[in-house]
Formats: structure tokens, sequence, C-alpha cells
């Protein structure tokens, strides 16, 4: 059993297909990452390809992750400063990602560095926002509280 000391606050856990959509976006937009850095050191253009591709399916999980972050915050009411924080997280996500698909559907010469640079940075903010987007959500028992 778990004791979570709450303040006043309802505990809330993550809705399971929000955490889904959360996570997914993370090993697509690492896969592309290492995609590029196989590209970066061999120079052969399917990793190109395979990194072109990872980085696009974690924009859709990323997209519809940022569509569920919109509509909590609409939800959350007065309490936004979390969800807040969490939401702009996943919009720099996505908005980077945007920009490295958009990088990563050139030449595949005409990638490096910028892709590279740009997986990297969509890594860590993905990263960002899943570990701020999972541990923004109280889960477990309120003190007091017995199932």
């Amino acid at each position: 059993m778990v004791a979570i000391v709450d303040h006043g606050r309802p505990a809330r856990a993550i809705h399971p297909l929000h955490a889904v959509l959360l996570a997914a976006s993370l090993p697509l937009f690492l896969g592309g990452l290492l995609c590029d850095i196989a590209y970066s050191r061999s120079f052969e253009i399917q990793w190109s390809n395979f990194a072109a591709w990872l980085i696009a399916g974690g924009m859709v999980f990323a997209g519809f992750s940022l569509l569920w972050a919109f509509i909590d915050l609409f939800r959350a009411g007065r309490r936004r400063g979390r969800g807040l924080a969490y939401f702009v997280l996943l919009f720099i996500t996505v908005a980077l990602g945007l920009v490295n698909a958009f990088v990563h559907a050139r030449d595949a010469w005409g990638t490096m560095p910028e892709g590279l640079i740009l997986s990297a940075a969509v890594t860590l903010t993905a990263a960002l926002a899943t570990w701020f987007g999972f541990s923004s959500f109280r889960m477990g028992l309120r003190m007091g509280e017995t199932r």
C-alpha cells in the first residue's frame, strides 16, 4: 500500500489510453535519434529512411497526446499549473518534431547535421514531457484511504 500526502486535492490516475499515447512517442523519437547516429557514422541511406519513419510515428502519438493535454487544460479548472507546463512541453516536442520531419524529408545527404541535432532535441523534450506528464498525476491511495 502506498500512502500519499495530498493536501486536499483528490488523487487522479492517468487515463490508460493517455498513458499509452504519451509513452509511445518517446521510444519512436529515441529510435529516430539512434538511426540518425547510425547514419552519421555509416552514411547508409536506409538509416535516414528509418529515422524519417520513426519520427513520423512519434509525431502521430505526440500529436494525440498534445490533443489530450489540451482537452485536460479545460477540464482542470483552476488547477492548471502543472497541466499547462505539461501542455507547453508537449507543444514544443510536436513543434520541434514537425521541423525535424521536414528536415528528414530532404535528401539523405541534406539531413546532416541538422537532422541529428533536431532528433536529439526532440528526444530530450519528449523525455521531459513524458516524465512531467507521468509525474503530474498522483497514483495510489491517499492518507487514510483503503481499498
